[in-house]
């Protein structure tokens, strides 16, 4: 039997290949971003679900779930929650490990053009999946248009630490430790190659923050996690807008 040729995604960002390459690490990408990350993804999950504020009888979508931790997080509140990603590799090995939850369901879905109906969630999150998206802009004005007027949206996403000195620490993490890391772990240690490419290509906490702005999104808010490795932000679908709200 012969071992699957790795698939590595680069900053074309090319839907059949960012899918293929998440497919290729799904049985082994929670053990491997909880060592790559020093145990932190545990807390910006709590960060980011408190964000969300999930409550019973809310429909909330989950996007670029992966395996659906995130979304497990989120379904303990007895809310209805969507999971959803583009990679079917994913979406299978979670719905392995969590199939039994019954307010939590899997969904295929591209975040450019997703398979919902106009204002049909009281609440959308996305936890390091915008980063992927080949283009975020519109899969933030998509994440609008399923939202209900009045509901939330929080992006939990890498982002740039504001001191010098720290970004410099980080910096050497990423290009020094963290490949070798990867290596040792991962079982596609050249996927986390382009994780450091996306990271240091992605946009600064008020760029992403102005592209909420731009998709619809109101009272748009961040707050730095872990010294800004990554920045959690919020936003709010205008009471006064209509559901389609892509403007």
């Amino acid at each position: 039997m012969t071992t699957p040729e790795p698939n590595r995604a680069d900053l074309g960002k090319d839907p059949a290949r960012v899918s293929g390459m998440f497919d290729q690490v799904a049985p082994a990408y929670d053990r491997t971003n909880t060592v790559l990350s020093l145990g932190n993804d545990r807390f910006w999950r709590v960060a980011t679900t408190r964000a969300v504020a999930p409550r019973p009888g809310q429909r909330i979508l989950d996007l670029a779930a992966g395996t659906g931790a995130s979304s497990v997080s989120l379904a303990r509140s007895g809310a209805e929650v969507i999971a959803a990603d583009f990679s079917p590799g994913m979406i299978a090995e979670g719905r392995r490990r969590h199939g039994d939850i019954p307010n939590l369901s899997f969904v295929q879905a591209d975040a450019t053009d997703l398979p919902f109906d106009d204002a049909e969630f009281d609440a959308v999150t996305m936890s390091f999946g915008l980063r992927n998206v080949n283009d975020p802009r519109a899969a933030l004005r998509e994440l609008r248009r399923v939202t209900k007027p009045g509901g939330r949206i929080v992006i939990c996403e890498f982002s740039h630490p504001p001191a010098r000195a720290f970004a410099e620490l980080y910096r050497f993490y990423n290009g020094r430790v963290l490949p070798l890391v990867a290596k040792a772990v991962s079982s596609n240690a050249e996927a986390y190659d382009y994780l450091n490419e996306s990271i240091r290509s992605w946009p600064d906490q008020r760029t992403l923050s102005a592209w909420l702005r731009e998709a619809g999104w109101s009272d748009v808010a961040y707050r730095n996690l872990s010294f800004g490795i990554v920045a959690l932000h919020r936003g709010t679908a205008a009471e006064s807008e209509a559901s389609s709200g892509a403007g």
